[in-house]
């Protein structure tokens, strides 16, 4: 999962930008920007969760995924605006809905940051096991912090190539995987966990199957930075026939690399400390295949971090020129290549609030941080469909369509309070909410009011 948010929401009703992408190619970044850590290594807490019947999760998910972007497309080829479902929210409900909007969306990318950082560490340990998971993550967020002000001109050459290494990770696993199948290589092919009963597809019942649901949406976060980068179509229509592909692409990868991956492993085998491709292939002993996809995992998820981080600085800026921050953070040094250093501070408090979190609870902070990261970029989802609801002209089957989204992201959300080992992350996404909705109420009182009345 790849998040980069070139900006938070426009103040202008007819901001359009000429594109000079093709839908194809819209695809394609889609597909680059959604595959990362929450796939490589959050699936593996939902196999854990739920077993087979995870890709059964993918399905669902993939289907409220595809809700969220085709209203978000259609609200893209009517208004297009930089600021996307910030600005829709906004026009659609008021200042406090793009408020609330970007802070969340802000809240998520640092908790994001924070899921990749504890991902990154514990795959590292692959290699050396006996070192703390907090010296892994400070190493990995200084590297980070480096590129960002080492400017992002050598970073967007590499970042292709990056995405394109994720998507080969799956398929050189779909492919072992085959050859092992069919003998070829000299891989014996294993006894196949085949789940030929309810209790074997369902291991921990539907409760597990429930909690499993937010780690399925995880992995297709991103989909709202598509929105925004299809404003670069040359045809803005295109953009509902760009996600269309891009989300069938991402479910035949997902599900058949998951589900060759529970039918090689027992449900018992995966753990949340190592990628479900890696168990899944170790009966195998293929001494390469660990290594060499745990430093393409580790390379993905280092792109994505850094990704993350640009996004969250850039957003801080754009909130602080809208006023929906404070001013300082809008400001930006000459001598460090115009980077707005105040912005990015503040992003990196959050790097090191993870490292101290990591430090203080190795053993859970992953489950915790990405449960309340999913969290979070679903609430966003739940406004990009709220905001479609108002602002798009649909037809009985959309409306439909639009109520079983919402039902679907309520599920993921709720189904964590299901499960005890990730029932904390539940929490730490609704102390976020509360806060954001507490500034927000207090400034719609205090400030935004006035200046109306004002005016």
């Amino acid at each position: 999962m790849d998040f980069f948010l070139p900006s938070a929401k426009s103040k202008s009703e007819d901001h359009t930008s000429d594109g000079d992408l093709k839908w194809w190619q819209l695809s394609l970044i889609g597909v680059g920007s959604t595959i990362g850590t929450g796939f490589f290594l959050g699936s593996a807490i939902g196999i854990k969760i739920t077993g087979p019947s995870i890709v059964l999760s993918f399905i669902l998910a993939a289907i409220g995924t595809y809700i969220v972007y085709n209203l978000l497309a259609k609200m893209t080829a009517a208004d297009p605006q930089d600021g996307s479902f910030c600005y829709y929210a906004n026009k659609a409900y008021g200042r406090w809905a793009g408020f609330s909007s970007g802070w969340n969306y802000w809240s998520s990318n640092i908790l994001i940051m924070g899921s990749q950082l504890t991902a990154l560490s514990i795959l590292s340990q692959f290699w050396f096991p006996n070192i703390p998971i907090w010296i892994f993550a400070t190493v990995y967020a200084v590297l980070s912090i480096v590129v960002v002000l080492t400017g992002n001109k050598g970073f967007d050459k590499v970042e292709d190539f990056l995405a394109v290494m994720k998507t080969a990770a799956i398929i050189m696993f779909i492919l072992i995987v085959v050859a092992a199948l069919f003998g070829l290589f000299h891989l014996e092919a294993q006894k196949l966990n085949i789940p030929n009963s309810t209790q074997k597809f369902f291991p921990n019942d539907f409760k597990g199957f429930w909690s499993s649901l937010i780690y399925a949406f995880y992995a297709y976060g991103g989909i709202e930075v598509i929105g925004l980068m299809a404003l670069r179509l040359k045809k803005k229509e295109d953009a509902p026939k760009a996600g269309m592909i891009m989300l069938i692409f991402l479910v035949i990868l997902y599900v058949l690399s998951l589900g060759l991956a529970v039918l090689l492993a027992a449900h018992g085998d995966f753990n949340d400390k190592e990628s479900p491709f890696v168990t899944a292939l170790s009966p195998f002993r293929l001494g390469f295949f660990p290594h060499v996809f745990n430093a393409a995992i580790i390379l993905a998820g280092f792109s994505t971090m850094t990704a993350s981080l640009f996004g969250v600085t850039t957003l801080l800026v754009t909130l602080a020129e809208d006023g929906d921050a404070p001013k300082i953070f809008a400001k930006k040094i000459k001598r460090w290549k115009s980077l707005p250093l105040p912005s990015l501070g503040l992003a990196i408090v959050g790097l090191i609030a993870s490292i101290v979190t990591a430090l203080l609870l190795p053993g859970k902070i992953y489950e915790y941080i990405t449960t309340a990261a999913g969290i979070l970029i679903l609430f966003n989802w739940a406004f990009i469909i709220l905001s479609g609801l108002k602002l798009v002209e649909l037809k009985a089957w959309g409306k439909i369509l639009a109520i079983i989204g919402i039902v679907l992201i309520l599920a993921a959300v709720i189904g964590t309070l299901a499960e005890k080992s990730i029932r904390m992350g539940f929490f730490i996404s609704m102390i976020v909410v509360f806060l954001i909705g507490l500034i927000s109420f207090f400034l719609q009182k205090k400030v935004w009011n006035k200046a109306h009345g004002a005016k």
